[in-house]
């Protein structure tokens, strides 16, 4: 959430900055509403001290017994009076509050302008997509002929878009989330969480969930608790209503959940595969730092999600993010995006985004300076590091052969049980 004061004070840039992000908020509501609300407190204010200074005169003993009555009224009058305020003012400011909770983050000085993902800008690429003397197969055939991905029975026991994976199918996406938790922990220095699926509407709304993609969750009717749409929602608000020492940043955590969502409003895209499901494993990284650090942390955090494309040798790149195409809570984001030979293209497999105080100030998160003074706001980043099915997904249809079986990458051997091939 941004600050109260600053979009006050600079609602022209807000508004402008908000509508190159395709976001259409009529902002003369909040100018309407947060006036109402100054001028609500300032009379309030005022009435209160009215009434204080009456309660004072009443301590006076050679107050005469009618001057006292009056005054009594006059208290009773100014009590009245300042109730019916502030229960005006009460609703004003939950007008403000939910305007406040619908205006995203500004896209940081750095982020290419654009109306679509055809705007967004190739930073880098890594290795190069692997040449085939067969017309390659899309994963979901490969996993389906190989017996390992089963997308019909996962349908007669949940609906669309689930899979069961079964055998070595199973034991690969196992593999994969112990290859890259193993890789964050060990080499990239970051503590492993392992967090509860299920988490509050005060969460989802902490981490920027909430009002805006409410209706791509699963929610428990009855509990006020959602399924997690992504392991960064419990991660960001582990340190939900603290103020921490500065000494302790940049926290790097990790954690494996699975992730639930909707999927609302793509109805008919990628309905094949594993691209798109309700439910699929992730490997989340998120860091919690002070503001001066956070531009670099967030290279780094992106880098490191890189690390796991590059040991798996997946040919990659990745793609700074346009305004209109950044996620909600985000100022800037880099998107890994893998390459699967049978559509020739790249795809999105992990989003590394930096989302400057905005989290934290839903979340009140800060921290002490070590030099002393006030406490201020962290930053916190996030990125998939990486989500886990599409990863499997890119292996079956970068490492497949013309016999029909897949090789498994080097890196991932030990933890398959010696398996290099899955036939």
């Amino acid at each position: 959430m941004l600050e109260l004061r600053f979009v006050r004070e600079n609602l022209q840039l807000v508004q402008e900055r908000t509508q190159q992000r395709g976001y259409d908020l009529d902002f003369s509501i909040f100018a309407e509403a947060d006036a109402r609300r100054r001028d609500l407190l300032a009379r309030a204010e005022k009435l209160r001290h009215r009434r204080n200074e009456a309660s004072s005169q009443l301590a006076d003993k050679g107050l005469k017994p009618q001057q006292r009555q009056e005054m009594i009224e006059q208290m009773r009058h100014l009590s009245r009076e300042i109730k019916s305020i502030e229960k005006e003012l009460r609703a004003v400011q939950q007008e403000v509050d939910e305007f406040m909770l619908n205006i995203p983050n500004l896209p940081h000085d750095s982020v290419p302008a654009g109306s679509s993902d055809e705007d967004n800008v190739e930073v880098r690429r890594w290795g190069e997509p692997p040449e085939f003397d067969f017309d390659p197969r899309p994963h979901w055939e490969i996993g389906t002929a190989l017996g390992v991905l089963d997308f019909e029975r996962a349908s007669k026991m949940s609906g669309s878009r689930f899979v069961v994976y079964k055998g070595l199918g199973a034991r690969l996406e196992r593999a994969l989330i112990n290859f890259m938790l193993e890789l964050h922990i060990n080499e990239h220095g970051y503590t492993e969480v392992l967090p509860p699926f299920l988490v509050s509407y005060q969460s989802c709304l902490g981490a920027g969930q909430i009002p805006k993609l409410e209706d791509d969750m699963f929610r428990c009717e009855g509990d006020g608790l959602f399924l997690v749409p992504t392991g960064e929602v419990p991660l960001v608000n582990l340190y939900r209503h603290e103020t921490l020492a500065e000494e302790m940043l940049p926290i790097k955590l990790v954690a494996y959940t699975p992730c639930f969502r909707r999927e609302a409003g793509t109805y008919g895209k990628d309905y094949k595969g594993l691209l798109r499901h309700h439910q699929f494993n992730k490997v989340e990284l998120v860091k919690v730092t002070t503001p001066e650090q956070s531009w670099e942390e967030l290279e780094r955090l992106t880098s490191d999600a890189e690390e796991v494309l590059r040991r798996l040798g997946l040919s990659y790149r990745v793609v700074a993010l346009c305004a209109s195409e950044l996620g909600f809570a985000a100022a800037k984001c880099y998107d890994l995006e893998v390459w699967l030979p049978y559509e020739r293209r790249f795809r999105e497999i992990s989003s590394c985004s930096n989302c400057t105080d905005f989290q934290a100030r839903r979340a009140e998160i800060r921290y002490r300076p070590a030099t002393g003074g006030k406490s201020r706001l962290v930053h916190t980043l996030n990125g998939s590091g990486l989500a886990v099915g599409r990863t499997l997904a890119a292996i079956l249809e970068n490492y497949q052969q013309s016999d029909g079986t897949v090789k498994v990458p080097d890196a991932l051997v030990p933890y398959m049980g010696g398996a290099t091939l899955i036939g």
